[in-house]
């Protein structure tokens, strides 16, 4: 073998094994949103609901709430990220696990932990109504909400990337005489951009798919706070209801179905009963009511 020279990876059961889990993993996340999608194509429900005012108002409400939530997400946590990526402090490990704590954080608790802090009994809730602003289950609440569960992840990404890029390459641009702000816009960001491509998209995707948060601190509004996690909630609520409001048999029906099964007599041509007592069969004559023998096998 030449110097230098790297074996190439063999087919054997240990390569094939390795591609047939990567390959029923890939089948397990991918096709259960691939059963929905053709579902929803083939059955037509997918351009019912693309027709109805109801998607579209939710839709464009994701759509322009995501939009402004993924600016303030850049304008506040691109600085941060770039402190916890270029600093070192005391509590800087304190810091990074405050902002990464949205993540682990079940959304309808997150959406608590909103509603107690902005909300009008909440820590803030008191000076803001004294302003005359209110922040709950309105459209703004649901930009703070989508906020608070996706800029973490733009913040991790965006740190990750910051730290990764060369420092030679900035100190060189300083000799050069380029300013900080030169040196970040024309070294840093296009270093680091497919890093924050990747934040940018996971946290907007976060925020579009936000549910849990939104209906505790925004509540289900159709046209202001209603978007679109939302109506599919409450499609599937109604049809949950519709579902159980069914009609059901009559208490005449269900009381024949139960006597036939007790062994019990109700009709009006019964004279004879026959049970399953301790001594074999007893025959008896005449009308039994129900309720007389409890079950089989025991009076």
């Amino acid at each position: 073998m030449a110097a230098g020279r790297v074996p190439r990876a063999g087919h054997g059961w240990g390569s094939w094994s390795l591609v047939g889990v990567a390959g029923l993993f890939g089948l397990f996340l991918g096709l259960p949103v691939v059963v929905l999608v053709g579902r929803a194509i083939v059955d037509g429900s997918l351009a019912r609901a693309l027709g109805t005012q109801v998607v579209l108002s939710a839709l464009a409400l994701s759509l322009t709430t995501t939009a402004v939530s993924l600016v303030l997400t850049v304008a506040f946590g691109l600085p941060l990220a770039l402190v916890l990526a270029r600093r070192t402090f005391r509590g800087s490990s304190w810091v990074e696990a405050i902002v990464d704590l949205p993540i682990v954080l079940p959304p309808s608790v997150a959406g608590l932990a909103l509603l107690l802090l902005l909300g009008r009994r909440g820590l803030l809730g008191g000076p803001l109504d004294a302003l005359g602003i209110e922040i709950p289950f309105t459209t703004l609440a649901v930009i703070l909400a989508q906020t608070f569960v996706a800029a973490p992840y733009f913040v991790r990404s965006a740190r990750t990337g910051i730290a990764g890029v060369d420092r030679d390459f900035e100190d060189a641009a300083r000799v050069d005489g380029a300013s900080e702000l030169q040196l970040f816009r024309s070294i840093t960001v296009p270093l680091a951009g497919t890093a924050l491509s990747a934040g940018l998209v996971m946290s907007w995707a976060r925020a579009l798919g936000e549910f849990g948060a939104t209906i505790m601190f925004a509540g289900n509004l159709a046209g202001q706070t209603q978007t679109l996690p939302l109506v599919v909630y409450g499609e599937f609520q109604a049809a949950t209801s519709t579902a159980r409001s069914r009609p059901r048999p009559s208490s005449s029906s269900r009381r024949s179905a139960s006597s036939s099964r007790s062994g019990c007599c109700t009709g009006a041509g019964c004279s004879t009963f026959e049970a399953s007592g301790d001594g074999g069969m007893t025959r008896m004559t005449g009308r039994v009511p129900c309720g007389t023998v409890r079950s089989w096998g025991h009076s």
